[in-house]
């Protein structure tokens, strides 16, 4: 079992940033990859941005450019850091650690 624990959302200007951080505990010797979803107001949960063991990373399109997912912790974590932000922007940010792990979210809201 892996048990995820996520900070760092809250209330930001649009323009602004900010950075979300996870950490995981537990089994985290066989997860392959760590990232984050979101999910805004009345729209499905996508991916924002994962972190694979080798380093490879993938971004959501409207992430791009403007974002960018490291490593977190003693290794046993990830943190995404969102630039230039948008009202559009606004969701609840789930962790994800493969296996199929999910942190509880946490809510990000962009105002204008």
């Amino acid at each position: 079992q892996v048990q995820l624990l996520e900070s760092g959302g809250g209330l930001v200007q649009a323009g602004g940033s900010l950075t979300l951080s996870c950490l995981a505990s537990g089994s985290i010797f066989s997860l392959n990859a760590m990232g984050w979803y979101r999910q805004a107001p009345g729209k499905q949960r996508e991916l924002a941005a994962i972190l694979t063991r080798d380093g490879v990373t993938d971004y959501a399109d409207s992430l791009k450019g403007r974002s960018t997912i490291s490593r977190a912790g003693a290794g046993n974590g990830v943190s995404l850091q969102i630039n230039s932000l948008k009202p559009e922007d606004t969701a609840v940010y789930y962790c994800y650690a493969s296996g199929n792990y999910w942190g509880k979210g946490t809510l990000v809201t962009v105002s204008s």
